[in-house]
């Protein structure tokens, strides 16, 4: 097995609600952006910030895949 910790992205990330501060933890997609996401504690629709690709970005402990293999968005063209 080799050893290439250094190129595997972190995988889950704990949102927190900007609305309540609920969080919860999610696996984030590698294949995907994540536009929209219900807060499981007062149902509001969290939505990526202004220069944000996807929610984990914005609201996320952890930055999306692309963005902590490539360091831009994953969703900027």
């Amino acid at each position: 097995m080799a050893s290439d910790h250094a190129k595997m992205p972190v995988l889950e990330s704990t949102l927190t609600c900007p609305a309540c501060g609920h969080q919860e933890t999610a696996i984030m997609p590698t294949d995907a952006c994540l536009f929209f996401h219900d807060c499981s504690a007062c149902g509001a629709l969290l939505k990526p910030k202004p220069g944000d690709c996807c929610v984990f970005c914005s609201y996320g402990s952890v930055p999306c895949p692309p963005v902590q293999l490539q360091g831009r968005g994953c969703c900027s063209g």
